[in-house]
């Protein structure tokens, strides 16, 4: 079982401090004794006639008989909290694996995913939320996970007025059984605790967002702050964090994959950092893999937008924010903000985006290391350049002063000074080739011909060696 709190140093007699979740749970009560009504869910609620779990089993790549592991299937209930659904969007263009796959089965060694999503599923109405309700009561024929895009909002303060801010669906839990509106935060503080994970994806869920905003009126959060730091799924896991404003979509469903192996018993749980992000692809910066880094050490900037230098003055956060759009791309390692010309803004950082701007304004912190790169830069561009007119040169084209190339009707050869420096820099790189010293010569062709038949051990004027002077391996005896 879960936990959404438990003893600690902090609070009265020496427990923990309630959690949102545990304060919203406290204010709406225990699940009331009331099931939707089969006979209300009509064609409203199937509108194909089928579901989607009904509709892609018979296509499954595998079933009981023949999935590794444990566990055939996970269902997978997908909540959208104040959000743009770009983050539905972004994994529906992952490849690695895909939606499809996963769906589908098709991934080795992982179980079917049984996606319950508000947009992209067969079933609607009071169709949809059966699996939600037999998921509470612990009537699932699987494990399940819950998945949340968009933040967590404060409920209780939308209830003073009556209200709500982001809901899914209506539930017989009103006074008498009467249906009323069941919000994103209930089914999740309701689900949570014995749910085998819960993951955020998107900057919405994993740190509040643009929705937490200074001034916004929801008391917008993100779903670790709604659980709390000492929540921990059925399986042990505390929550598992994949942000990005969209996320890459490949980042989430490989976090996925990796999360499903551990759950087979394949291997242990991937490694996370102090914040729940897969440490692998958010271990390092934006800066240190991205496609316009050289410029940046060669203290070249660019003025505007369109510039291929690096945009570090045009308001670039790529030398700080934890990413890994640059090396991943967006989609099938294709486009990415910085690789397309756009600074970063810093979207995948718990401080967005309040710590982040004004938007595209230089960072103040940047000015101390742009100077430096541009002291630098000064001097190692240059001898970049040189060398690299030397390295453009066949060595015949030094020889005849020539370079017959179609391209260019008059092309400038290098002058005497020019030459005499390039012919330096060779004298400098040659000067590390130890193949050109005078050391002895191990494993030659002759050398090992004779060790292999000290017959043909013979001295230079044709006779053969005795055998106390012949050499043996190579070596000569001592």
């Amino acid at each position: 079982m879960g936990i959404l709190g438990s003893r600690g140093r902090n609070g009265a007699n020496g427990s923990a401090p309630k959690t949102p979740a545990q304060k919203l749970l406290d204010v709406l009560g225990p699940v009331p004794d009331h099931s939707i009504d089969p006979e209300h869910v009509g064609d409203f609620g199937l509108p194909a006639r089928i579901d989607m779990e009904t509709l892609l089993e018979p296509h499954a790549k595998a079933g009981p008989e023949s999935r590794i592991g444990p566990i055939e299937k996970v269902h997978a209930f997908w909540f959208a909290g104040m959000s743009c659904d770009g983050c539905t969007v972004a994994v529906s263009g992952a490849e690695k694996p895909s939606l499809e796959a996963l769906l589908l089965g098709a991934h080795p060694g992982l179980p079917r995913v049984i996606l319950h999503h508000p947009v992209v599923n067969l079933e609607a109405g009071p169709n949809f939320l059966k699996a939600h309700e037999r998921a509470i009561k612990g009537e699932l024929d699987a494990p399940y996970v819950i998945i949340l895009e968009g933040s967590i909002t404060d409920e209780i303060k939308a209830m003073e007025t009556g209200g709500w801010w982001a809901g899914q669906g209506e539930m017989p839990w009103g006074p008498g059984g009467a249906e009323r509106a069941v919000t994103t935060n209930e089914w999740i503080a309701r689900l949570a605790p014995n749910a085998a994970a819960s993951l955020a994806i998107g900057t919405c869920a994993t740190w509040g967002g643009i929705p937490s905003a200074e001034g916004n009126p929801t008391g917008a959060m993100s779903l670790m702050d709604f659980l709390g730091s000492r929540y921990r799924s059925a399986f042990g896991v505390p929550v598992v964090n994949v942000p990005g404003c969209a996320p890459i979509g490949d980042n989430f469903f490989e976090t996925v994959a990796a999360i499903c192996y551990f759950l087979q018993g394949f291997g242990p749980l991937p490694e996370f950092d102090e914040l729940g992000r897969p440490a692998w692809l958010f271990g390092e910066t934006v800066h240190r893999h991205c496609v316009r880094g050289a410029y940046y050490e060669e203290g070249d900037y660019a003025h505007e937008f369109g510039d291929k230098e690096c945009l570090v003055e045009v308001g670039c956060w790529g030398p700080v924010v934890n990413c890994n759009i640059t090396s991943r791309g967006a989609i099938n390692h294709v486009g990415g903000c910085m690789n397309a010309g756009g600074a970063c803004i810093g979207c995948t950082m718990p401080g967005f985006p309040d710590k982040f701007t004004p938007f595209h304004k230089t960072p103040p912190g940047s000015k101390v290391s742009t100077m430096a790169s541009r002291m630098l830069g000064s001097l190692i561009r240059p001898m970049r350049e040189y060398s690299n007119e030397h390295l453009n040169r066949e060595p015949r084209w030094d020889i005849h002063h020539h370079t017959p190339s179609g391209f260019s009707s008059e092309r400038e050869e290098p002058g005497w000074t020019r030459e005499i420096g390039h012919r330096f820099y060779d004298q400098l790189r040659r000067s590390t080739d130890t193949s050109k010293g005078d050391t002895e010569v191990w494993g030659s062709r002759s050398q090992w011909t004779e060790a292999k038949n000290p017959a043909l051990d013979s001295h230079p004027s044709g006779t053969q060696r005795p055998p106390e002077e012949r050499q043996v391996g190579g070596q000569a005896p001592r």
